[in-house]
């Protein structure tokens, strides 16, 4: 889900738990835990982030688990291995992990139809609404763009039920199994599915079948379980070249693909039972044979010529149920990551090694995949890479890339025109079957935009050129968007028919959502 990179100047607290092991009183294992936790406190530093917590497993042990930095920018409370952070889409292993459960109880088989369990389920396309099989949900497939659809949830009041209903409006962009499309909605329907099945909600079902037995006390799954003086990062993003608090998304409506929010020590836990192919101190918790069909390949991925450079020991990627496949100097890595705004997390293991970490962080830039690399190199063994350095190179090149993009934008701006018609002539509804209503209003000389399924969503609308218009979101927006446009089309007679809405971002298309303007009846 959401990626981006800040930095900013401050000093921040620093703070490190080791949890002791058998392993970490060799000397052998010292050493790298030394090494891994000197670089630790040099990316903090190198990044200058809040802070980021990390938990290493290794042989069914927890052999590191700590703390870096606060939890929230200004306050000293330290985060330690038990702050809980949003863990976003490394939910969705959850989930593919709760169908695997029914798969093993004879519940439930991985190429059902969709359709058995959700009757009303339904995509633009009948013949894909007939085909699509609960394993089809688990593995980015459906023919939908990655992230297709987000903006249904993102923000909005609608309900799972409501999501579901609505995603039939959504185009597809390929053919039903062509090619990869990274899907949150399609875990959604995943999740529904559990329900529907078992008769409670995805929720209790993750609580009562892996947080309980697995000892993840302090996981939940909704922001709403958090409590006042509760151990809870604070999410950060940059604005305007700013760092700044701001507040948890409440992601309740799309819970299946990213609700989850939890610890590195819980997630080590989780990580221990992963790695024990769904046994977990003794007891089976899903079958060896549900854990290789999570963890084999089912959708392809491309390696671009970029990341082939940049990480030339890398041969394959592919996704699995829940899982990301990809190898590492020889070995096969099972990993996913996650973002929300604010935060950005990643899990990782190597099975050969019986090996795997966690990083979690209450900031928006690469540093849970540069520890993750980091971690991986200092066990292997192999080259060191100066992981932090690389992406701080790339993370510059981007920003001065996307300075260039916004002089192209103002150069291509066309001086000297004004609007088709007068402002009050664009204020009114607009409306589509998938998103649902906009509304125009003037206020103060200026048009406003609000998108009604998310109160938040108000912009201020800036004449541009022609009847386009530059878009800002104010402040009531969590996710740092950059100015967009509003365009409206006119008709024949000059009258407004359409309003387009364009907000370029790596993470939410503006140009699924359709807005006809709705004609006053009589």
């Amino acid at each position: 889900m959401i990626q981006r990179s800040l930095r900013f100047g401050l000093l921040l607290l620093l703070i490190f738990v080791a949890v002791p092991s058998p392993l970490a009183q060799t000397t052998d294992a010292d050493a790298r835990l030394k090494e891994i936790d000197e670089y630790a406190k040099k990316a903090l530093s190198d990044w200058q982030v809040p802070g980021f917590a990390m938990a290493i497993v290794k042989d069914d042990k927890i052999v590191f688990a700590g703390g870096y930095g606060v939890r929230k920018l200004g306050e000293t409370a330290p985060v330690d291995e038990r702050t809980l952070f949003a863990i976003a889409s490394n939910s969705k292993a959850f989930t593919a992990a709760a169908l695997a459960i029914l798969v093993d109880e004879g519940k439930l088989k991985w190429d059902d139809p969709v359709t058995k369990y959700l009757p009303g389920f339904q995509l633009y396309d009948p013949y894909v609404t007939r085909e699509m099989t609960v394993r089809d949900l688990l593995c980015h497939r459906s023919g939908l763009a990655t992230f297709g659809g987000d903006l249904l949830w993102y923000e909005t009041t609608y309900d799972r039920d409501e999501i579901l209903r609505r995603i039939r409006y959504l185009k597809p962009v390929s053919s039903f199994r062509s090619r990869y499309g990274y899907q949150n909605i399609m875990f959604l329907a995943a999740g529904q599915v559990v329900a529907a099945i078992t008769g409670k909600s995805w929720d209790d079902f993750v609580k009562e079948r892996f947080f309980a037995p697995l000892g993840m006390t302090s996981s939940n799954t909704s922001v709403t379980a958090f409590k006042p003086g509760d151990n809870v990062a604070t999410p950060h993003n940059e604005m305007d070249g700013r760092l700044r608090v701001i507040r948890y998304d409440n992601v309740d409506n799309v819970g299946p693909a990213a609700s989850i929010n939890s610890c590195v020590w819980d997630l080590a836990q989780w990580l221990r039972l992963q790695l024990g192919r769904g046994r977990f101190e003794g007891k089976k918790i899903f079958s060896r044979a549900a854990s290789r069909e999570m963890w084999s390949a089912h959708t392809v991925l491309s390696i671009s010529e970029a990341l082939e450079r940049f990480n030339p020991t890398q041969h394959f990627s592919a996704y699995g149920l829940g899982w990301a496949l990809s190898d590492y100097h020889g070995r096969k890595v099972i990993s996913h990551g996650g973002g929300l705004d604010g935060m950005i997390s990643r899990t990782a293991m190597m099975p050969e090694e019986n090996f795997g970490v966690v990083v979690l962080s209450n900031s928006e830039t690469p540093l849970s995949n540069i520890l993750v690399n980091k971690v991986f190199d200092v066990y292997l063994g192999v080259a060191k890479r100066d992981w932090s350095a690389e992406y701080l190179a790339r993370v510059k090149q981007g920003k001065a890339a996307g300075e260039l993009a916004e002089k192209r934008i103002e150069d291509e701006r066309v001086k000297g025109t004004s609007p088709s018609l007068a402002l009050e002539k664009y204020a009114a509804t607009y409306t589509g079957d998938m998103y649902g209503d906009a509304k125009v209003t003037e206020e103060n000389g200026r048009l406003v935009l609000r998108l009604l399924p998310a109160p938040a969503f108000v912009g201020d609308l800036e004449h541009w050129h022609y009847d386009t218009f530059r878009l800002k979101w104010r402040d009531t927006v969590s996710y740092g968007f950059s100015k967009g446009f509003v365009t409206f089309v006119l008709n024949a007679r000059g009258e407004i028919e359409e309003m387009k809405v364009d907000v370029p971002n790596p993470d939410f298309d503006f140009k699924e959502l359709e807005f006809k303007r709705v004609r006053a009846s009589g």
